[in-house]
């Protein structure tokens, strides 16, 4: 399932259930969108098998994390709200250069210019003194095959004739 000319062009965009809470998904994706076209959007609640998916990196380091990670991943997302988006750039490795508009997963030490640093309302310190997972707002892809994997979680094939769509544009 690759689009047109492979995946370093595209990226990602999780925009989580505390940024939906929030109402800065479109502050958020304005955010992106200044570097990188939106090309596709949607509204997803969250299936169990999606987010466990998704972070299947961090359910294998369960064991690293002070808490339960897969118990956090479902209080955190299952039936919860997310937006995700599909952006696609102008240059190879779009992914990492969205990722830099993010700023420091901790939003307490994330750049002011940062999206994270600007709307982050958590830290990684009172996350980890509550046990559970930090309020960062927003994931993207950490590289290409990053975003085809995660486009195969949260969009499926049925939406890859969408992207093929948009390169011709």
């Amino acid at each position: 399932m690759t689009p047109e000319g492979g995946w370093d062009r595209w990226t990602v965009v999780l925009c989580k259930p505390d940024a939906v809470r929030r109402a800065l998904v479109e502050p958020i994706l304005d955010w992106v969108g200044r570097r990188i076209r939106i090309v596709l959007t949607r509204q997803v609640v969250v299936a169990e098998q999606q987010i466990l998916t998704h972070y299947a990196d961090m359910v294998a380091l369960d064991h690293r994390f002070p808490f339960d990670v897969t118990g956090e991943l479902r209080r955190n997302y299952v039936g919860q709200a997310v937006t995700v988006a599909v952006g696609h750039g102008t240059g190879e490795d779009t992914a990492r250069r969205v990722r830099d508009l993010l700023g420091h997963y901790d939003p307490a030490r994330a750049r002011p210019d940062t999206i994270r640093g600007h709307f982050g309302a958590d830290s990684a310190a009172v996350a980890a003194a509550e046990g559970r997972f930090i309020d960062n707002l927003v994931h993207t892809s950490d590289d290409a095959a990053g975003a085809e994997r995660e486009f195969a979680v949260w969009f499926g094939p049925a939406h890859l004739p969408a992207l093929r769509l948009q390169e011709i544009r």
